[in-house]
Formats: C-alpha cells, sequence, structure tokens
C-alpha cells in the first residue's frame, strides 16, 4: 500500500471535500471503482449497492450534515457522484447486505492508558484485502478554529483510525453482530471520523457513537492523554482513561480498560451482552489474536514505537498470529494482509505508522505523521 499525505486548513466542510477530492482524484476514482468490483464479486446487486450507499449518505446528513457535505464536495473535486464515494465510505454497511457471510481477518489493538500522568502507549494492525487498497490517505484537518483531526483512512472514507489536539486518539476494528442488515445506517467510518472532529474526553466519545443509528458494527477503542479528558462527576471515582466503544444494531456498550492500564481488542465483542450474537466467522482467529495480545502485553511498555512493534509479534515475528500473509490458493477477494502497523501518540497528536506488518516495521521504522 502506498501511503499519501494531505493537509488542509479549510474550516468549511464543502471546501474541505473539493481540496481533497481535487487533488487526489485519480486515487478517490479508482478506489471506488474496486470496491463495486469487489461488491459485484461477493454477489451485491449493482442496484442493492447504490441503494444502500445513497440511503447511508442521506442517514449521515441526517446526522452530520457537516461531514455530508464534506464527503459531497470530495466526490465533486474527483469527478464522482455522491453515492459512488459514499461505495468506500459506507462500504461496512454494504458489506452487511452480503448474500453469504464474508471471511474476516481484520485488526489487532493494544492500548495502554494507566491512571495517571503515564502518556497512553498504542499499537495497532489494519489487516484487510491489498487489491482494494494500494493506496492510503493520511489527512491532517482543521474541522474547527484552533482544532486539528489526524486520521490514517481510506480514499472515499471519511476517517478511520486517529488522534486530535484535544488529546484523545481512536483505534477502529471491525465486528459483525447477527443482527447487522442493509438498513442503510450511518457510516460507521463516519462515526469514526466525526468523534475525532468533536471529543474531547471519553465520555464525549461514547455520547457521539451511540447517538448514531447504525446498520454494522465495529468498535471504536478511544483513550486519551493525562491532562485530556472531562473530569469524572463523582470526585471519588477515576476518569476514564481508555475505553472501546461497541456499537450494532442491538445497541451500544462500553468496555472499560482493566485496573492495570490495558485494553485489548480484535474482532469479535467483549460485551457479554452483545457477544451472545456475535457473528465473526470461525476462521478469523479473532480469539486466538486476543490471547497473544495478552500474552505480549506487559512486554510492550515504555518501548519506542519500533520496539513495541518487535514485541507485538513477541519470538514468533512475521510468522505471529497477528500477521496477515496473502494465501495464494485463495481467491484474490479472500487474500488478507497486514497492511498498515499504528500508533497513536495523544499527547503529541501524532501517528507513528508503516505500510508494513509489525514484524517487517520493527526492521525498516516508522514514520511520524
Amino acid at each position: 500500500m502506498q501511503l499519501h499525505l494531505h493537509t488542509s486548513t479549510a474550516h468549511h466542510p464543502h471546501e474541505r471535500g473539493l481540496d481533497i477530492g481535487r487533488t487526489w482524484d485519480a486515487q478517490t476514482r479508482s478506489t471506488a471503482k474496486l470496491y463495486s468490483d469487489f461488491f459485484a464479486t461477493l454477489g451485491i446487486a449493482t442496484g442493492k449497492v447504490r441503494e444502500i450507499a445513497e440511503q447511508s449518505h442521506e442517514a449521515l446528513y441526517e446526522w452530520s450534515p457537516e461531514l455530508a457535505e464534506e464527503a459531497e464536495g470530495w466526490a465533486e473535486g474527483a469527478g464522482l457522484e455522491t453515492w459512488q464515494l459514499s461505495v468506500v465510505n459506507a462500504r461496512t454497511e454494504i458489506l452487511a447486505a452480503a448474500p453469504r457471510k464474508v471471511g474476516s481477518h481484520e485488526c489487532s489493538t493494544a492500548v495502554y492508558a494507566p491512571v495517571g500522568a503515564e502518556a497512553p502507549q498504542t499499537m495497532q494492525t489494519w489487516d484487510w484485502h491489498h487489491d482494494l487498497a494500494t493506496d492510503g490517505l493520511l489527512l491532517e484537518l482543521a474541522p474547527s478554529p484552533g482544532r486539528t483531526t489526524k486520521t490514517f483512512t481510506e480514499f472515499g472514507a471519511l476517517g478511520k483510525i486517529g488522534v486530535n489536539s484535544e488529546g484523545l486518539g481512536l483505534h477502529f476494528n471491525i465486528l459483525s453482530h447477527a443482527r447487522d442488515n442493509d438498513s442503510a445506517g450511518v457510516p460507521v467510518h463516519a462515526v469514526a471520523r466525526r468523534i475525532l472532529d468533536e471529543a474531547s474526553s471519553i465520555d464525549q466519545a461514547i455520547s457521539i457513537a451511540s447517538s448514531a443509528r447504525v446498520s454494522a458494527s465495529t468498535v471504536y477503542t478511544v483513550f486519551t492523554a493525562p491532562s485530556a479528558g472531562t473530569p469524572a462527576a463523582d470526585s471519588n471515582s477515576t476518569p476514564r482513561r481508555a475505553a472501546s466503544i461497541e456499537v450494532s444494531p442491538a445497541g451500544t456498550a462500553v468496555v472499560d480498560a482493566g485496573s492495570d492500564g490495558w485494553l485489548l481488542h480484535t474482532n469479535h465483542f467483549l460485551d457479554p451482552y452483545l457477544a451472545v450474537e456475535d457473528a465473526i466467522d470461525d476462521d478469523a482467529l479473532s480469539p486466538e489474536r486476543l490471547a497473544h495480545l495478552r500474552r505480549v502485553r506487559t512486554e510492550l511498555v515504555g518501548l519506542g514505537a519500533a520496539d513495541r512493534a518487535r514485541h507485538f509479534c513477541s519470538s514468533e515475528g512475521a510468522s505471529a498470529v497477528v500477521c496477515f500473509h496473502p494465501d495464494d490458493s485463495m481467491p484474490r477477494h479472500e487474500q488478507w494482509q497486514t497492511l498498515l502497523t499504528i500508533s497513536i501518540d495523544a499527547v503529541d497528536c501524532s501517528l507513528a505508522y508503516a505500510a508494513a506488518n509489525p514484524a517487517d516495521a520493527a526492521c525498516d521504522g516508522f514514520r511520524i505523521f
């Protein structure tokens, strides 16, 4: 995956979208075409794809007119109709309508955010199909005066993994629930972006995520720098430093960090109620990846990004369960690869990233955005 960097200082949503779309028109159009072809391969009728894309954008407009306007500007700048861009922005919602279950091997996240003055330390892999993500985008935006959002995303998606200048970071993992459906809810990628644009505390992030009507499931693992966030209402309690916000059509649940400050997530629900109807496929290795993170977590503390990535894999290196490699014996749309390893610094509002699995990133190093 080739990563591209873009900074926009525009405060008006439509102008910001135009800026992104005009600058990256070829990559945006290419990504939209790749996803359209991907959905056809999965057996989702073209008319159904357009219907969900259009209706998800309508749901977005009702929930966040500013983000909808940005998406419309992005589409216009890239020479696309709005629904064509929404094919990417609402890709998770469209996948929920696939006639057969799609295998999933996506994303392992580890966040250490202990109570006190210690800065959070995080690491995530992003696992996806290389053919759909030949290009990725690192965006730096100014959603309001004096505020900065940085996010890694795909061309056409409003957001994904990121951090803001208020000291809040966000990791993103896909989930699957039996009640996921084709009712075209607010795009989960747009929810991530709104959290980054507006939230300064864990509770604010929870409120934003809970306010969206979703038709597909995901989890936002959010955390704050020591000085960030709103103090707890109860003076005898401790303000949250990290939480996983699991969203699904069946409801929203919050999973707090452990007493040791660790919060780990892969691709199955951790909330007991939502877990009853978890629909992750048996081959996803999600429980195995979570168990791996639990084994290595204490080795990740106090390290720079490269050393943290090395220990993320443990002694197994690139053969660790958290590293995916394409299986040439499988159809291309079922080949999974770890395309990105990323760490978030909520204190400095920066992302340390490498377009590689963590074992290779440990050897080749990280770049800072």
